[in-house]
């Protein structure tokens, strides 16, 4: 390669070195500066006393922290300027009227906000019925378990009786739901198809899902029910796979036993010649 040739590729090389680099630095960049954008709330509020810092201690604990949901995704406002952050120019909302919470997490929370709105918590919010935040809290938000169905928090408003019943019918589902999800793993770790048994558990624990704002207890006994139904014929097709592994790894443990049979047999017959 002559000097000419080598320049030009020494060129090509730190060009395309360059371009790669930048590749792999801009996603970090962008986090940087979603980092950044959100020190003008967080860093304000964060360092105020009081009511008026709370939010932020809340807000770290909260399941908005853990996903990276900061306070404009909320509340709207320009995180990158202290002067104009609650500006409604900006885009600034603050915080809602109570009857307007739902339309205000329902946002983002498409599904769920339909699914309260159609339980006997929604229907009753006009008449100062529970919003999300009465379960949920506002800034310091809980993730959304069962566990959230409880006497200390139910009882609050009304017995416990009726939420208890409801709990159990969905913890049966629930337990049924992660052992299959485990296995599915399992299996899909070992190279199994498993698209098919991933769509039906998908379909399942959507059906699931929507009856957490019910407050029906025979609509979500009965519909649990209907899933758990849905569901062991999830846990049969495992079961088929599992005894297939099974057979599978007796066969291959008996081909190997046998092998290893065979080379003894064959090296005693070679002793014996010799």
């Amino acid at each position: 390669m002559n000097n000419k040739a080598g320049l030009h590729m020494n060129k090509w090389l730190s060009s395309l070195l360059a371009t790669a680099t930048l590749a792999l630095l801009l996603p970090a960049t962008a986090l940087h500066a979603q980092g950044v954008a959100e020190i003008v709330c967080i860093q304000c509020h964060g360092n105020l006393p009081g009511k008026l810092g709370e939010p932020v201690r809340d807000w770290r604990r909260s399941i908005h922290a853990e996903n990276a949901v900061y306070c404009n995704d909320c509340h709207g406002g320009d995180p990158k300027d202290a002067a104009n952050a609650m500006s409604p120019a900006r885009g600034f909302l603050g915080a809602p009227k109570e009857a307007a919470i739902p339309a205000f997490c329902g946002r983002c929370h498409v599904g769920v906000k339909k699914d309260y709105l159609q339980s006997a918590h929604g229907k009753a919010l006009a008449k100062g019925g529970p919003t999300c935040v009465t379960c949920h809290g506002n800034h310091a938000v809980i993730k959304a378990t069962i566990d959230l169905i409880n006497e200390t928090s139910c009882s609050r408003c009304h017995s416990y009786e009726r939420a208890a019943r409801m709990k159990q019918a969905l913890q049966e589902t629930e337990a049924l739901i992660g052992t299959i999800s485990g296995k599915i793993e399992l299996f899909k770790g070992e190279g199994v198809d498993t698209d098919l048994l991933e769509k039906g558990l998908f379909s399942a624990r959507n059906r699931y899902h929507t009856l957490f704002h019910d407050v029906d207890v025979a609509r979500v006994t009965r519909e649990s029910a209907q899933t758990r139904s849905e569901l062991a014929k999830i846990m049969v097709s495992l079961t088929k796979l599992e005894v297939e592994r099974t057979k599978r790894k007796i066969i291959g443990g008996v081909a190997v036993g046998g092998a290893l049979l065979a080379a003894l047999l064959f090296y005693l017959l070679r002793r014996t010649f010799d």
